[in-house]
């Protein structure tokens, strides 16, 4: 040392959030060498910049690199850079302050939180990094020469409130941080970090993707290799990372080989992926993404622990899995890294749900995403088909949960209908094949294709021509209710509120049927007001029905009540809901009907009729697959009714 240390005192603040930080924040410890790298990193990079603005550096960049180095004796763990390194006067105000300001603003709120996940999502705000390495360290000694500079730094603390600071004599250009490492305790979470197979897992898993090569001296590397696990100490040091963050490279320079080994290695699929989707941004937010649609669902798709989101990196530096920020919930099985340039290594999921720029990359990688899968319906029609059949129902939920992307999503649907028993139809296509005329979308919704195709409510688009689309998915029930239209038609359900298809290619009905269904209505006004009567416990209103060809009758709701399917899934959701009724509508064309007509003109008061309407009723109900409110009542009606015919 060619002057006297000095011994500073941290600021007051400084001093109880340095305490925070190393005791109450960082659940997992193993981070503190992700945030040593990663300031490694940096001044790598910086020297790398500075050497190409100051003609007048002379610096050596043909070798940047991050080394550790192990000292099993001396228990101390150190990082080395070649950077930029830093001058006495960088050291004060970088490492013996903690923030600038605010400090104290933030310290009550941080004494406030309950507990150490939400004292992290404040914490995260501040570049406390380095503080995290105290967690792991007894002391922690830094040296320093700023590039162009001939004077070292040495800084060194126990993190206890004081620190020393001295100039150092011979220093090469760059920083070194050696850690005084406290002893293992897997029950305080402090793993063995003088253990070469613990760094390597450290550093894989945070920090694989830096730019700069990772080394470790073959002495360390080779310490705590068994001689069967495949991993001899080699003459020279090992690099520990790949540093082949596919994402920041061209897409032009990645091989489909590549896009396909690094999907497999982050999603642990053995498949290819379905599509690859490849984007950098730059501007006021810079951040690359590289995000994979697989080709199959994984098997827990729809629990309810499931984890979703991409990976979140920042500036090649491993942050969290499952950024759910960044995805949303129906598009929960795509995977990927999105690699932002400029978010704080301590950035915590609260943060990001309420990061403005966050908000707007999720907002476009969305659309990069749904437009993906908009061209794969276009140019690769049958592997689209493949993946709406695995992960349609997913994205439907987007119909209820994504407003601003409607449109896109609706342009994705597949669905069954009338048109072809096995292949499935776009909504563009079932709107190309519309009768000349129509201007609505036709929809039922049920349990099954067979259950649907079975029901009364097709009978008159069956026997006229009209296409209906099958729709048996859970949420299917809920979206149509809450999307309008698509490209200006709007969605109908055949099951519910007045369908009449007796209209022109103008949609006009003409005044003879006006005039046909104005005398039946009038024929049938006593037998439908008496049915009203008999059945108001069960339905709301009778009345004559355009959509029965071969049917007695049908139930159908008004247009805002809910299907049976829907209540029945609230219900069984613990949610109390009134009894719906619903509407009977009765074929006045069917045997069944006319005989009860002429019954009721000629023999209003006979007691059999009461329970005639109770079987049409009944009859109705079943057919739609729906449940008796007394099963054992209709059977013996039925029976009774059926031993005297005979």
């Amino acid at each position: 040392m060619a002057s006297p240390t000095e011994t500073l005192e941290f600021q007051a603040e400084t001093r109880q959030l340095l305490q925070l930080v190393i005791h109450s924040i960082y659940s997992n410890k193993d981070i503190f060498l992700r945030e040593l790298i990663s300031n490694a990193s940096d001044a790598l990079d910086k020297l790398r910049l500075e050497s190409l603005t100051d003609t007048d550096l002379a610096v050596d960049t043909s070798d940047l690199h991050i080394t550790l180095e192990v000292d099993q004796e001396a228990r101390t763990l150190t990082v080395r850079d070649n950077g930029i390194g830093m001058t006495r006067d960088d050291v004060v105000d970088l490492i013996g302050t903690i923030a600038k300001s605010g400090t104290a603003g933030l310290l009550a709120k941080i004494k406030e939180a309950k507990d150490a996940e939400a004292a992290q999502s404040l914490i995260g705000q501040f570049g406390v990094g380095f503080y995290s390495a105290f967690m792991v360290a007894d002391k922690v000694t830094l040296r320093t020469r700023r590039a162009g500079t001939e004077q070292g730094t040495a800084w060194e603390s126990d993190g206890e409130g004081t620190y020393t600071i001295a100039q150092a004599d011979g220093l090469p250009v760059g920083t070194s941080v050696t850690l005084h490492l406290k002893p293992a305790d897997s029950e305080d979470g402090l793993g063995d970090y003088l253990a070469a197979r613990k760094i390597r897992q450290i550093v894989k898993q945070y920090s694989d993707f830096i730019r700069w090569p990772i080394r470790m001296a073959a002495e360390a590397a080779g310490a705590d290799t068994d001689p069967g696990d495949g991993e001899a100490a080699a003459d020279g040091p090992e690099t520990l990372n790949s540093m082949k963050a596919l994402w920041a490279r061209p897409r032009s320079e990645v091989t489909e080989a590549e896009y396909s080994e690094f999907y497999q290695q982050i999603s642990h699929d053995w498949q290819p992926p379905a599509e690859t989707v490849h984007m950098r941004a730059e501007g006021t937010f810079e951040y690359e993404a590289l995000l994979f649609i697989p080709a199959h669902a994984p098997f827990d798709l729809f629990s309810r622990d499931t984890k979703r989101g991409v990976q979140l990196y920042v500036k090649r530096v491993f942050i969290m899995d499952d950024c759910d920020a960044l995805m949303p919930n129906y598009l929960r099985f795509v995977k990927g890294v999105v690699d932002a340039h400029d978010l704080s290594l301590n950035v915590s999921r609260e943060i990001l749900q309420h990061d403005r720029q966050i908000t707007a990359v999720r907002r476009r990688l969305v659309k990069k995403v749904l437009g993906a899968m908009k061209t794969m319906q276009t140019t690769k029609a049958d592997a689209y088909a493949e993946l709406w059949e695995q992960f349609g129902r997913v994205i439907k939920e987007g119909l209820l949960e994504d407003r601003d992307n409607t449109d896109a999503l609706l342009e994705l649907v597949r669905a069954a209908s009338t048109n072809d028993p096995e292949k499935a139809t776009t909504l563009r296509e079932y709107v190309a094949r519309m009768k000349d005329g129509q201007d609505t979308v036709y929809y039922l919704t049920g349990e099954n294709r067979q259950t649907v195709e079975s029901s009364p409510h097709m009978e008159a688009f069956a026997a006229k021509g009209y296409e209906v689309l099958i729709l048996t998915d859970p949420v299917d029930e809920v979206w149509t209710d809450q999307v309008p239209a698509f490209d200006g038609h709007r969605f109908q359900s055949i099951a519910k509120g007045q369908v009449d298809l007796d209209h022109d290619a103008d949609g006009d009905v003409s005044d003879e049927a006006k005039a046909e269904k104005a005398q039946r209505e009038q024929d049938f006004a006593d037998l439908l007001g008496w049915l009203q009567t008999t059945l108001a416990a069960h339905v709301k209103q009778v009345r004559l029905s355009t959509r029965l060809t071969t049917s007695a009758a049908c139930l159908v709701g008004d247009a805002h009540d809910l299907t049976p399917t829907l209540e029945k899934m609230y219900r069984a959701m613990g949610q109390e809901l009134p009894p719906v009724k619903r509407i009977l509508e009765l074929n006045p064309g069917h045997p069944l009907i006319t005989a009860l007509h002429q019954a009721h003109r000629t023999k209003p008061e006979d007691p059999a009729l009461a329970d005639t309407a109770e079987l049409v009723h009944g009859s109705a109900l079943l057919a739609e697959g729906g449940d008796l409110p007394d099963p054992a009542r209709f059977t013996r009606l039925l029976t009774d009714r059926l031993s005297q015919a005979l």
